[in-house]
C-alpha cells in the first residue's frame, strides 16, 4: 500500500461539489454552521461544511470538540442551524440531551456521516434533538451522497442517500460482475467530481480502478430501485468465519437497539481453526450485558448462529481515528494481543479446544466490577 495517497482534485470539481451540496442542504445567508469535527477533513470542510456555508453567505462557528455540553451552549448562543457529526458523537449527544435539556430550537439540520448510523439511532434523532436528520456518505476521492429534504422518513432513516450529481454513476458488483438491484456487493463509482486515479501511483491505480475508470471504493452496499444507497460496511470489515461471511455493521446495528448497549464495534479476531472469529467490543449503558444475553437477543432478531459474537469485551470508550470514527484497527490489535497473552498463559497440556471451552464458560458469568480504563472481558 501507499504511505501517502494524493488525490488530484481540480478546483472545478471541488467547487462543483461544494455548490451542489449547499443547494441540496438548502443553505442561505441565514445559515449558521457549527464545526465540531476536525476541519481539515472533507466532511466538515466541503459537504457542504465550512466552505459550503461561506459560499451561501452564512456564518461558521467553531467548537473545540464534540463535548455535548459545550456544543449545546454554542448552538443556543449562536443560533446554529446546521452541524455535522459522526455516529459515536450522535449517540453521546442523544444520551446527554434529556439530562442537559438544551435549547436546540434553532437547529434545523443534523448531518451524520463518516460511518453508518444505525436505523434505531436514526429514528431517535428527531425526538431527542428536535431537528431533521440528513445521512451523508462519501469519500475524499469524490463521491458524496445525501438524503434529501423531500425524501420520506423511511429513506432518511434507512438509507445513505443518492449521489450529488445525476451524472454520478454507481455499480454494485461481485468480482466486477454487475449485481441486480437490492443485492449487496462491492461499490464502484465514476462521475464528474470523482478522481480517475491517485497521483503518480500506477501500481495502486491498477488495483483501485477498473479499466473503464470506475473507482473501487472498498465499501459494501446495495442500491434500491429509487436510486438510494444502503451502505452495509467496508469490505475489510467482513469477518470470514470458516468460510461464512459476517458483515460487522449488520450485527452492530442490531446490538445498538439492546437497552444495555450504548455503542458497539464488531471486529475479527484470529482463530487457529476457523481463521477468524468475531469479538464484540461494547460500551455499556448501565449494567454491562453478558455475552449469552447479547447472543440470545440477536437470535430473537433472526440472526443466524454463525453471525453471533464469539467473544465480548467491555470498554469505557473506543479509540478513534482523526475524524472521530471508531478505530477498528486499534480494536483488532487489542484483541489479537489479548489472545496471544492468553495462549502464552494457557497450560501446556491443554488441547486446542480447551481454551475456547474455558472462555465460553467465563464470558457467561457476570462481569467483575472495575474502574480501570483498560478493556475488560466478562470474567
Amino acid at each position: 500500500g501507499l504511505l501517502w495517497q494524493l488525490f488530484p482534485r481540480t478546483h472545478a470539481d471541488y467547487a462543483y461539489s461544494i455548490r451542489a451540496s449547499a443547494n441540496i442542504c438548502q443553505l442561505d445567508a441565514d445559515s449558521v454552521y457549527l464545526a465540531v469535527l476536525p476541519v481539515a477533513h472533507n466532511f466538515p470542510l466541503s459537504s457542504p461544511g465550512i466552505l459550503g456555508v461561506l459560499h451561501a453567505g452564512g456564518r461558521v462557528v467553531f467548537a473545540q470538540g464534540g463535548d455535548p455540553e459545550q456544543a449545546f451552549d454554542l448552538i443556543a448562543d449562536e443560533r446554529v442551524t446546521i452541524t455535522a457529526l459522526v455516529p459515536p458523537l450522535v449517540l453521546i449527544w442523544m444520551e446527554q440531551a434529556p439530562a442537559l435539556r438544551p435549547d436546540l430550537s434553532s437547529l434545523r439540520l443534523l448531518q451524520v456521516g463518516g460511518a453508518k448510523l444505525s436505523e434505531e439511532a436514526a429514528r431517535r434523532v428527531g425526538p431527542l434533538l428536535g431537528c431533521r436528520l440528513q445521512q451523508v456518505f462519501g469519500m475524499a476521492e469524490g463521491l458524496v451522497c445525501y438524503t434529501r429534504a423531500e425524501d420520506g422518513d423511511e429513506a432518511i432513516t434507512t438509507t445513505q442517500g443518492q449521489p450529488i450529481s445525476p451524472a454520478g454513476e454507481i455499480r454494485i458488483v461481485d468480482d466486477d460482475v454487475a449485481l441486480p438491484l437490492g443485492a449487496v456487493g462491492n461499490l464502484l463509482t465514476r462521475g464528474p467530481y470523482t478522481i480517475r486515479g491517485y497521483f503518480n501511483a500506477p501500481k495502486h491505480n491498477a488495483r483501485a480502478f477498473t479499466s473503464d475508470g470506475f473507482y473501487r471504493t472498498g465499501d459494501l452496499a446495495r442500491q434500491l430501485p429509487s436510486g438510494h444507497l444502503v451502505v452495509e460496511g467496508r469490505v475489510k470489515d467482513l469477518i470470514n468465519r470458516g468460510g461464512d461471511k459476517v458483515a460487522a455493521e449488520e450485527v452492530e446495528n442490531l446490538l445498538l437497539s439492546h437497552p444495555a448497549v450504548l455503542d458497539v464495534a464488531l471486529v475479527a479476531m484470529p482463530d487457529d481453526f476457523l481463521g477468524e472469529r468475531s469479538c464484540a467490543f461494547v460500551i455499556a449503558r448501565g449494567a454491562p450485558p453478558a455475552l449469552a444475553e447479547l447472543r440470545r437477543f440477536l437470535r430473537d432478531c433472526g440472526v443466524a448462529d454463525f453471525k453471533l459474537p464469539d467473544r465480548l469485551e467491555l470498554l469505557p470508550s473506543f479509540a478513534q481515528t482523526g475524524v472521530g470514527k471508531v478505530s477498528k484497527k486499534a480494536l483488532r490489535e487489542i484483541i489479537a494481543a489479548k489472545l496471544a497473552a492468553e495462549r502464552d498463559a494457557a497450560p501446556l497440556h491443554a488441547t486446542p479446544a480447551e481454551p475456547y471451552a474455558q472462555h465460553a464458560q467465563a464470558v457467561s458469568r457476570p462481569p467483575a466490577a472495575s474502574a480501570s480504563s483498560s478493556p475488560q472481558v466478562q470474567s
